[in-house]
């Protein structure tokens, strides 16, 4: 029989109980409520999500930036940094203090230490503030790539008034990327009505599907298009 998974943390959240389990000396899993939200052991779309994503900048200049929605178990991050130059700067917005503390402590050695790199930065806090303060400042150094590693992904029920995938936050998010940077989603399943707004807000994408033989995970790698140059009529 397999050995169970010990609990070595926990915190009271508005979803329920977070808990950090671990079994032997890697396999880690984080729940809320009782739901699995991830693991150790299943990370296939978090490093297609991340290697995607700025393998398509990573060759721009020695000092990209990226902007990273959820810290999770840190996979995310970890593949990005691997594929990112010394200069880069990673930005990592995570609502949890207590996963940022599990990933800097107790779970550090499953992404050798990812979430202390020195070209890390972590704020505790909402992803889409960071992106509408980007977006609403002009002077403000704009991101070369913006990956979202968030929970469910855009089929959540909010639709187009929705504050993570939702109009506003996908212009937004349009608004704070550099021309021509990546705009990285991960989902559960593919999403039309999100597929339907990043055309919308001046994006083209492509949609990877990632996993075995069982779910497969939805990622969206989208591009910021210029704008177009209207021209007045003679």
């Amino acid at each position: 029989m397999p050995r169970p998974f010990e609990l070595l943390d926990s915190v009271e959240t508005d979803e329920g109980l977070l808990e950090l389990r671990r079994r032997g000396n890697d396999d880690y899993m984080i729940l809320v409520g009782g739901r699995v939200l991830m693991t150790s052991t299943i990370t296939t779309s978090e490093l297609a999500l991340a290697e995607n994503g700025v393998r398509a900048i990573s060759a721009d200049g020695p000092k990209p930036r990226v902007l990273i929605g959820g810290l999770g178990l840190g996979f995310t991050l970890r593949a990005a940094l691997d594929g990112l130059p010394r200069g880069a700067h990673v930005v990592v917005c995570e609502i949890n203090e207590k996963i940022v503390e599990w990933c800097r402590g107790p779970a550090a050695n499953i992404t050798k230490g990812a979430a202390r790199d020195q070209r890390v930065s972590i704020i505790v806090g909402d992803v889409t503030k960071e992106i509408a303060r980007v977006a609403g400042d002009a002077s403000a150094p704009r991101y070369d790539a913006i990956l979202w590693d968030l929970y469910v992904g855009p089929t959540r029920k909010g639709g187009h008034k929705d504050a993570l995938y939702g109009d506003h936050s996908v212009k937004n998010t349009w608004a704070a990327l550099r021309d021509g940077g990546v705009y990285g989603v991960w989902g559960e399943t593919p999403s039309p009505s999100f597929e339907a707004r990043l055309n919308k807000h001046g994006f083209g994408f492509e949609l990877l599907r990632t996993g075995g033989s069982g779910l497969k995970h939805a990622v969206y790698l989208a591009t910021k298009r210029k704008p177009r140059k209207v021209r007045a009529s003679d």
